[in-house]
Formats: C-alpha cells, structure tokens, sequence
C-alpha cells in the first residue's frame, strides 16, 4: 500500500520523498503539468504522526507519520500547512492528526500535498492546551462505565462486564477496508469460537465491537452486521459477544478515552485508527493493542489467564 507522490517542490523535498519506499517523484515539471496537477481532482486523507521539527519560516513540518490506509506506507517526510501560521502552534515531539490535501493526477499519482485541520492529540511542551485530547490506555486505567445500545435496542454500560475479562474492539459496518474493521471483526469471530470450546472460559469472558458510526449502525445494521461474522447460532452468542453503539452525545468521549481518531473520508467512509483493548475483571485495562498486528492466538492466551487470575 505504498503511495506514489508526485512532487512538484523544492530540492529538499524531492531527497526526502526519495527515500520512501513507493514515493514517485515527477520530476520539476512543465508548465502544462502543472497546469493538470492543480486542475486535478482533490483527495483528503487523514494521518496521525510525531513531529520531527517545524520550519515555522516555511510554513512545514517534517512529521513521522503512521500508514494511511489506501494512500501511503508509514513514513517520515516533509509537509506544507495549508496555514502557515499554525507552525507556530506546534513542537518537536507533539503527536498529532491532521488531514492530507492531495490533487490526484493521475492513476495513483498525487501532488501538491498540503497538511490542514491539525489537531495536537499530546504535546511534548505545556506552553499550549490542544482543543482534542487524546487518551493512550495504558495497563491499570480505570475504564469509564460507557453507556452504549446493542443490536437488540437495549442499553448496556460497560460497568455491568465487571467480574469476567472484557475484549473490546471497535469498527464500523461500512468499513471496506479488509486490514481494518473487516479483520478485526474476523479476529473477534476466532476468539468466540476458540472461547465457545471451553464453556467455563466462556463464561468468564465477554467480546464487544463498538461502533463509532451512530447516524448509520443503528441497533438492526449491528444485528444483522453481527450475524455475519457469528453465523449459525448468531442469537445464542450475542449473549456472549455484544454489537453496539454509543449515544452521539458520548461518541466523543468515548473514542477519546481509546485513543480512536475518525474523520470523514471520501464516499461517505469514515477514515479512522485501530483500538483493541483487554480489560480485566475489576474493569481496568490490563492491555491495549493499537495496530491490526495482534492475533487471535495472542489475545486468547492473555484473556485466559486474567480470567484464571
């Protein structure tokens, strides 16, 4: 998934962008190039990533950045802000996500990559508060009890799973993205059934994909949504293995506390991160998994011994 950036920039910028594995440079390019690049269609995409340092003089940032699902590998590279002035605002080390500008020129091809709608998720100096704050869970973390709705229309908190070991992830029912929601989903059918084989495991244990999609997953889109991956026997595992929604009032909050960041993407879809949380019996976190690299096999040996602890 490695993205190919056409670059019509500065010198500094092309030796940069050339030591990232799929980036394609144009070349400086002519006139009439330009002219097609800046006529081209405009694509938003959404990163998160560590500032490396600002040439605030500029306008740019050189960010660490994570992979975006269907645009780009993760990589460290420069970017122009779309507003200069916000350099200012920013330091070496904060963590931040932001949106991508991009003109497409071509199949794959993109150039004119601006940086805009930033938002300092952690900042590495106490000079500024960021209008979002983002929480990392880390092992011992309290969990707020949650108010959410299954796919039965009823209200569940996430207080009432105290006393059996909790594995919740999150997703939305549109995702098409086969590394993202798709796989978590899968990974959590593996899980289920792994645990359905033991019946006292499974009763010291509940699964939880919480969607953070409330105008479109409503209780029946998770209903039928769940039954996909569960299969037979659908209605005898949600009591095992719940789908859910947060009011719109606490989507924020919610995301927020695990580290989930969701911005509008093209389509109508939802570009967003990964957030897989284990949270044992006294409804503390005990571990949290932030990529699609875990595993099914992984997950079940740390879910079977909090629910032997």
């Amino acid at each position: 998934m490695g993205m190919r950036l056409a670059w019509r920039a500065a010198a500094g910028l092309v030796a940069v962008c050339a030591l990232a594995a799929g980036c394609k440079h144009s070349g400086s390019g002519t006139g009439a190039a330009n002219s097609a690049a800046a006529a081209g269609e405009m694509k938003t995409f959404s990163i998160r990533g560590t500032v490396v340092s600002v040439d605030a003089a500029k306008g740019m940032v050189l960010l660490e950045g994570e992979a975006v699902p269907g645009f780009m590998d993760a990589m460290t590279m420069p970017y122009q802000l779309k507003d200069a002035s916000v350099a200012s605002e920013l330091h070496p080390g904060d963590r931040i996500a932001a949106k991508i500008l991009v003109h497409k020129v071509g199949d794959g091809d993109y150039s004119d990559a601006l940086l805009d709608e930033i938002v300092v998720m952690a900042q590495s100096q106490p000079d500024y508060k960021p209008t979002v704050q983002y929480h990392v869970p880390t092992a011992g973390d309290a969990v707020p009890d949650f108010k959410l709705t299954n796919e039965e229309g009823r209200t569940i908190h996430l207080a009432q799973f105290k006393g059996r070991v909790l594995l919740l992830t999150f997703v939305y029912t549109r995702c098409p993205l086969p590394d993202y929601c798709i796989r978590m989903s899968r990974n959590f059918a593996d899980i289920d059934r792994s645990l359905a084989k033991d019946p006292a495991l499974y009763a010291k244990t509940h699964l939880l994909s919480i969607s953070f999609d409330p105008k479109v997953d409503t209780p029946a889109v998770l209903k039928r949504y769940g039954e996909t991956y569960i299969g037979d026997g659908a209605q005898r595992a949600f009591a095992h293995w719940d789908f859910a929604v947060p009011p719109a009032d606490e989507l924020e909050a919610l995301t927020q506390f695990f580290d989930v960041g969701i911005t509008p993407g093209d389509g109508g879809t939802l570009t967003h991160s990964l957030s897989t949380a284990l949270i044992g019996k006294d409804g503390r976190v005990l571990a949290w998994y932030p990529t699609n690299e875990w595993t099914p096999a992984e997950v079940l040996v740390a879910m079977k011994s909090a629910a032997a602890a």
